[in-house]
């Protein structure tokens, strides 16, 4: 237990797969430090064993870029699982001892914004070998079923909408806390806009639509920005992250205002009209807090077809699914009434809510205790003594809804401040610091179980990398030669990033 005078410990848990978790753990770490908390900082990719992290995040790209319809399938048909495959768990399981580690004995609250590092921090408190409260905060819009993790304490959602879908996948602690951005994201007055097309060297006049695709530039960003520039309602300016390639291809096909890597963000949408994104990612929130309005188009498979529903859904972003409905919905967003009540709600969504620190602040300050194994969703999820988390939820909002109840007909209804029934939990077990040094011939036998461990792990890892960086694609090629495929996997092992 720290000193009552020392500042309280807090381990946020992100992972560099694109820009989205790592910023909203940015976000989060800025938030929690000038609350007055020391917070450590790790990326999940360096817990995954054997370095294998950059082979998924590889794998991730490619797939994405190569077999975008493999993508799909692969989220649809995971996307309400109970449980992760074998091959995931296993290898969740080997990163188990590094996550553990990332935890000194002063750190009061664990707090994740990527789904592993959920299932990994559930399934340790769910065992008893972490003793302090884990949260995870959503990053997306929607909520795939990797992100509800058994053991996990609360779950922090920006927006009603994704926190009922969590709660319908048995999510325990449910709070709509809203959403962070970096302060520099503000509405911008004529003067800030005019300064900033003059910084970026933009037209004084015409209106503007900022197309932006992750910071790896992925999704068909090259007919979208063609189809903008092609409806004579606004000129398309180009994001491509670190997509040099994509860069380069866009001034090609004629597309005047290209951009590669973006430090300004804030003053290049100042600089804009609307946002025309693919993902439903961190930038669509920047982009509201900044007053501009979003439009998802031609969104990246699987999470950001679900990002972009469940924005159109919530008000925020309409989703056009067709190509014929991007002139008249630019139109109106740039000059009716509807740009003006989207930009509304987008403000509004950064006013009425707290924001994550409140909840974590509940639970960093509460006992410390074990959770008692249970099914997803079960009542036994959090200990008696853990603070409710219905403090933290939006004002006005609905009472709590007990766990096991039937959602309610509206979002707004049935997701704020959904915590658990609880019940005490038996007190934690100690971990050894150090074991007991073994004789010569007990290291020896104890060093072969570990090493044929670690090569079941290997196996298992590879196992799971293939299938979902490099087996998809080959398994749901339709209308392309094998050929064209085995071509893709020679680029991949041989780290060809064309």
């Amino acid at each position: 237990m720290p000193h009552s005078d020392s500042p309280t410990r807090i381990t946020v848990i992100s992972a560099s797969m694109g820009a989205g978790h790592d910023g909203a753990a940015t976000e989060l770490t800025r938030h929690l430090t000038a609350a007055g908390f020391l917070v450590d900082r790790h990326d999940f990719l360096d817990l995954l064993p054997a370095r294998i992290g950059k082979l998924l995040s590889g794998a991730y790209l490619r797939l994405l870029t190569w077999a975008p319809a493999g993508y799909q399938r692969i989220y649809a048909a995971t996307e309400h699982e109970r449980r992760p495959n074998p091959a995931v768990r296993a290898l969740l399981r080997g990163a188990e001892r590094r996550t553990l580690a990332t935890v000194t004995p002063d750190t009061r609250a664990v707090v994740s914004t990527y789904p592993g590092a959920s299932q990994v921090l559930g399934a340790l408190r769910l065992r008893g070998r972490l003793a302090i409260p884990a949260l995870t905060y959503l990053t997306d819009f929607s909520v795939h079923s990797l992100w509800v993790a058994p053991g996990i304490d609360a779950h922090l959602a920006a927006h009603a909408i994704p926190a009922a879908q969590a709660h319908e996948q048995g999510a325990a602690g449910v709070t709509v806390t809203g959403p962070m951005t970096d302060p520099r994201f503000t509405p911008a007055d004529e003067d800030e806009r005019r300064a900033a097309r003059t910084r970026f060297g933009l037209p004084p006049d015409t209106p503007l639509a900022l197309l932006v695709a992750g910071s790896w530039g992925v999704g068909p960003v090259r007919e979208a920005a063609a189809e903008i520039l092609g409806t004579g309602v606004a000129l398309p300016v180009v994001v491509c992250g670190r997509n040099h390639t994509l860069a380069e291809r866009l001034r090609a096909d004629g597309i005047a205002h290209v951009h590669g890597w973006v430090d300004d963000m804030p003053g290049l949408m100042h600089a804009c009209d609307v946002l025309v994104q693919n993902a439903g990612g961190l930038t669509s929130l920047e982009a509201l807090a900044g007053g501009l309005p979003v439009v998802s188009y031609r969104c990246i498979p699987g999470h950001g077809r679900t990002n972009a529903a469940a924005l159109d859904e919530a008000g925020l972003a309409p989703w056009i699914r067709e190509p014929d409905r991007l002139a008249p919905t630019l139109t109106e967003l740039l000059h009716g009434p509807r740009g003006r009540a989207q930009r509304e709600a987008g403000l509004a969504l950064f006013t009425t809510a707290p924001g994550p620190v409140p909840a974590v602040t509940a639970m960093a300050h509460g006992p410390l205790s074990a959770v008692r194994p249970g099914r997803r969703g079960a009542p036994t999820a959090v200990p008696a003594a853990t603070p409710d988390l219905s403090t933290a939820a939006l004002p006005n909002e609905s009472p709590a809804v007990p766990t096991g109840a039937s959602p309610a007909s509206s979002p707004q209804d049935s997701a704020a401040a959904i915590p658990s029934q609880r019940r005490p939990a038996d007190a934690l077990t100690a971990v050894p610091v150090e074991a007991p040094r073994l004789p010569v011939a007990g290291r020896f036998a104890a060093r072969s179980r570990q090493a044929r461990r670690r090569t079941v792990l290997m196996v298992a890892a590879v196992a799971a990398t293939l299938s979902l960086g490099v087996g998809a694609p080959l398994a749901y090629a339709y209308g392309e030669s094998p050929g064209h495929h085995f071509g893709a996997l020679t680029h991949y092992l041989e780290d060809d990033d064309r």
